[in-house]
């Protein structure tokens, strides 16, 4: 039982914490709503747990056969975050969905994930922590913990959005609160490319 219990704070914490795919399900949740969010919530739940079930059943070697390969993971992280900030600072601010687009989809939530090298040291630390000798039992139990408390960590975030919703009601608010997330996006990418 403690080590489940160890398992399930380590996902929260990892989980839970500011990264990419939170302000994005935040800001989803603010221009979106909660209910069309949970495709991005899903997406970057599936995602994870994905790469955490493939990091644990050997993907971990693979990187340190070919570490150049990890730089390219992190170079296409930072580019896809850049973008997505530069799609949240053009946004227009209208909260009416038919004109302001779709929120984030299921796919998209998940590739974030994959692009997002936050993800990919929590799938590694994780791993090396609970399953350091690969045994495919812990990995599955880990990868049924982390699926739970990721679902519900980020959707947090996109209810947090909701929230925010009744406050950002007109344009102009909008527009300031996508910019502020776009900044923290842009941020977070720039900070992934220091030593």
């Amino acid at each position: 039982m403690s080590l489940l219990i160890s398992m399930a704070t380590f996902a929260l914490v990892a989980s839970i914490t500011p990264g990419p795919v939170n302000i994005v399900a935040l800001s989803s949740g603010a221009q979106f709503g909660f209910r069309a969010s949970q495709r991005h919530v899903a997406g970057a739940t599936l995602g994870f747990v994905l790469l955490l079930v493939l990091m644990g059943l050997g993907l971990h070697e693979v990187l340190r056969l070919w570490p150049a390969l990890t730089r390219v993971v992190q170079l296409a992280g930072v580019a896809f975050l850049l973008f997505m900030a530069w799609k949240l600072a053009a946004d227009d601010g209208r909260l009416n969905e038919k004109a302001s687009g779709r929120a984030p989809s299921m796919l998209y939530g998940a590739v974030m994930q994959w692009l997002n090298p936050k993800a990919w040291l929590a799938c590694v630390a994780g791993m090396g922590a609970f399953v350091a000798d690969g045994e495919a039992r812990l990995v599955w139990q880990f990868a049924a913990v982390y699926l739970v408390i990721c679902y519900l960590s980020v959707g947090c975030w996109a209810y947090a959005g909701t929230f925010l919703r009744g406050y950002l009601a007109n344009p102009a608010g909008m527009r300031w609160f996508n910019r502020i997330m776009a900044l923290l996006l842009a941020v977070s990418a720039v900070y992934l490319l220091l030593p």
